[in-house]
């Protein structure tokens, strides 16, 4: 079977998926660390939150499941929430350093 989404189109629907204290999406955050696709059409989202302790935590997860949910030929999806390597600044993109004022 041909599953007929990539990890890009994956990582292009997890940048709508913002982190509600910082404002930026979680993908150029750089939360974001790998998006596994099984042959079923089941994915597996591996990220990370700003701190262990984030109580908005449990949100930014069901919006990820949410936002995959329309994909073409998705199965199941399920996040995976790691802390280590721990989430550093340096990991986000230059457009989120930018918008952020990091230089």
């Amino acid at each position: 079977m041909t599953i007929p989404f990539t990890k890009d189109d994956v990582l292009a629907g997890l940048k709508n998926v913002y982190d509600p204290e910082i404002g930026v999406n979680i993908v150029d955050l750089g939360l974001v660390y790998d998006a596994d696709i099984e042959e079923s059409g089941d994915v597996l989202v591996t990220m990370t939150l700003t701190s262990l302790g984030c109580p908005l935590g449990p949100v930014i997860v069901q919006e990820v499941n949410n936002a995959l949910k329309d994909l073409p030929g998705i199965g199941g999806t399920d996040v995976k929430l790691v802390w280590s390597p721990p989430w550093s600044p340096e990991l986000m993109s230059e457009e989120a350093k930018d918008e952020l004022g990091i230089w």
